[in-house]
């Protein structure tokens, strides 16, 4: 990967593209080749059959296919990039002072996996482990290797663990799901207790399924996760990485389907629009500058509403900040959204003009801009100050640096939309709880909009959010750049950097439920202290909150 002096490009890290291997650095990885698991429940009724095969390749690669009916096949651990992709927030493709491990109180929607009641069933799992250690190797497993003079390493351990039965493994923990077993391994990895992760792992591997329920789809890129921090944590496999890449027009469909069957993209550009619009009105020369242009959807439906001004439309400039690697989805540079948006205000006979920008929020400088005098100035930030590293990760402290720079330009309004989750500075073990947490309801809201046997839905989470969970728990520093922070945090970093919160009108509420009404019932909408939060169930997923 490429680094420089100042930053660590997050497209860099985010996108897998062809790096050869150095034959200095060998892996031995396994492929996991997992039977559809569909009737396994989330109590670890076992139903997938797995097999190993040792490999010690001069390639890896991430592929999702078909080879049968109801069989699918995918590369272990490492093999699930640990970059950072296309999540439904990352539609191209997340670091602060340490926070506080304690629950956030702009956080109501509370963990489950956080609960004692799971950490001591975790606690419970790792002692019966610890039973079937001592029937099957005997007392003298904790005893003084006399071949060596030492204790018996975490080595040593995993390779007697590795010998079990994987069948017995799973009669012994009869009265534990599938949930409270991902806790455990994560807390014995956690404790450095590779015993016991190596033999939850076995089990994990009989229960997870990426066609299943929405926990075993979660458990499954859990366990690549778990599995590629285990093999070199993060960045010694991803410098040895070389995964296929979909090809454009494949990458463009998966994201679609998110797009599509999720209303977290449509939440950030309807609440946008509304309030850009509202703020933007009776402006002549409206100039907005998109930190994540992505294909530019969101502008047409502004464009479209500017041109019904009474008194005619204002001239429109676009600033399209994108990373240049970003350009396998669309098939080509951010050009391509410029001749889109230009064909379509043109038929709305709008002036407008389009100024791209293809390179990182982290590059970003006041002269790439192009602010003009006399134009009305607008900030859009969705799902993407995440990926810029703070001060825990870089003296550069871009994420902090970037709000700073758009206070300068002094915009007429900001808007940010962003995931409510916290893993920026959290330690290993809580991060972890919180992943299983946020995407138990990722999962969850994707399964009741796609059959779970659809091979385009398994392909869209398989490039587009299997690789931020195993980012966020394979890799740290640098390489960690999925790196979310709750509201709260948030609005304190705007109002650091000298921006006080745009109150929301009820018109940007009224749009978003209107939206929500094309999506399940179980998505939930609340506004408190100035934010919107779009929820499921009972979990907040996003945010949406206005700057000036």
């Amino acid at each position: 990967m490429r680094t420089s002096p100042k930053h660590e490009n997050p497209a860099t890290i985010r996108r897998l593209y062809d790096q050869p291997v150095k034959e200095n650095d060998p892996f031995y990885l396994s492929r996991i080749q997992m039977l559809d698991n569909n009737a396994c429940s989330d109590t670890g009724v076992q139903g997938t059959n797995v097999s190993f095969q040792t490999c010690k390749d001069q390639v890896f690669t991430l592929e999702s296919s078909m080879a049968g009916a109801g069989f699918v096949a995918y590369d272990s651990p490492s093999a699930v990039s640990i970059s950072s992709s296309r999540s439904p927030f990352s539609p191209h493709g997340s670091q602060s002072c340490l926070s506080d491990p304690r629950p956030s109180p702009d956080n109501t929607y509370g963990s489950p996996y956080s609960g004692s009641s799971v950490v001591d069933d975790s606690n419970k799992l790792k002692h019966k482990l610890r039973e079937l250690e001592l029937s099957l190797l005997g007392p003298e497993s904790d005893t003084v290797d006399s071949c060596n003079g030492c204790f018996i390493t975490g080595d040593h351990q995993a390779a007697s663990m590795a010998s079990f039965n994987c069948a017995q493994l799973v009669d012994l923990v009869p009265k534990f799901n599938l949930k409270q077993i991902l806790v455990a391994c994560g807390q014995a990895l956690h404790d450095d207790d590779m015993l016991t992760v190596t033999g939850l792992m076995h089990v994990l591997e009989k229960m997870v399924s990426v066609s299943g329920e929405p926990i075993q789809r979660l458990g499954a890129y859990v366990l690549e996760g778990l599995r590629a921090r285990l093999e070199s944590s993060g960045s010694n496999i991803y410098r040895a990485l070389k995964c296929k890449e979909p090809t454009s027009s494949e990458l463009m469909s998966y994201m679609h389907i998110l797009f599509r069957i999720c209303p977290y993209w449509k939440f950030a550009y309807t609440s946008g629009n509304v309030v850009i619009k509202e703020v933007l009105e009776y402006e002549g020369k409206i100039h907005i500058i998109d930190f994540q242009i992505a294909q530019g959807t969101q502008w047409m439906f502004l464009i479209a509403a500017l041109a019904k001004r009474p008194g005619g439309p204002p001239s429109i400039r676009i600033t399209g900040i994108d990373d240049s690697q970003s350009n396998h989805a669309r098939g080509g540079g951010l050009h391509i959204v410029g001749q889109r948006l230009s064909e379509f205000a043109r038929s709305y006979n709008v002036s407008f003009e389009f100024h791209d920008a293809a390179m990182s929020g982290c590059e970003i400088q006041l002269e790439h801009l192009k602010v003009q005098p006399g134009e009305a100035l607008a900030v859009n930030l969705p799902y993407v100050l995440h990926h810029m590293p703070d001060e825990s990760v870089s003296i550069w402290n871009h994420r902090d640096r970037l709000l700073r720079l758009v206070k300068s330009l002094s915009p007429k309004v900001v808007t940010l939309t962003e995931q409510e989750s916290n893993t920026n500075t959290s330690p290993f073990f809580l991060r972890y709880l919180e992943i299983l947490d946020y995407y138990s309801a990722m999962f969850e809201s994707i399964d009741v909009a796609c059959p779970r046997d659809d091979k385009q839905r398994i392909n869209a989470e398989q490039h587009c959010v299997a690789r931020d969970i195993v980012n966020m728990i394979a890799c740290e520093g640098p390489e960690r750049v999925e790196r979310h922070e709750l509201h709260g945090k948030w609005r304190s970093r705007f109002m650091m950097a000298g921006f006080s919160q745009y109150p929301l009108s009820s018109s940007v509420t009224m749009a978003v439920r209107d939206m929500l009404k094309e999506y399940d019932h179980n998505y939930r909408l609340e506004e408190r202290e100035g934010a919107l939060y779009l929820g499921w169930v009972n979990r907040a997923m996003a945010t949406f909150s206005a700057w000036r």
